[in-house]
């Protein structure tokens, strides 16, 4: 289950990322020269839906991996600028904040 959420969490925050360039392009196009708004009205929802997802999905891996308040707050707070959430994901994943399974035990050298 720990796993499921954490890959999920992952698949989340990319797509979030990827639905914000799909509506900045859409606005883009919304009010340049084409002047044609189809691209907002796809992926406006598409983007919405995605920023609601990932925001129940961090709450869910903060705490099946016990983070502090400072990190889940951060990372909900990433959802608002575009492309934060790969940033955040990549941060977390470095400091061992999406690890699923727990790290092997060490063997004790000998001393002497």
């Amino acid at each position: 289950m720990r796993e499921k959420i954490t890959k999920l969490f992952v698949a989340a925050a990319i797509a979030e990322a990827c639905s914000w360039l799909a509506l900045l392009v859409s606005m883009a196009v919304k009010y340049g020269p084409p002047d044609n708004e189809i691209g907002v009205k796809i992926f406006g929802p598409i983007h919405g839906g995605l920023f609601v997802v990932y925001g129940l999905l961090v709450l869910a891996v903060a705490r099946l991996h016990r983070w502090r308040l400072w990190p889940t707050l951060v990372a909900l707070a990433c959802a608002v600028p575009p492309f934060a959430t790969l940033i955040f994901e990549r941060w977390a994943a470095r400091r061992g904040m999406l690890r699923t399974a727990p790290e092997p035990d060490r063997p004790l050298t000998p001393v002497g």
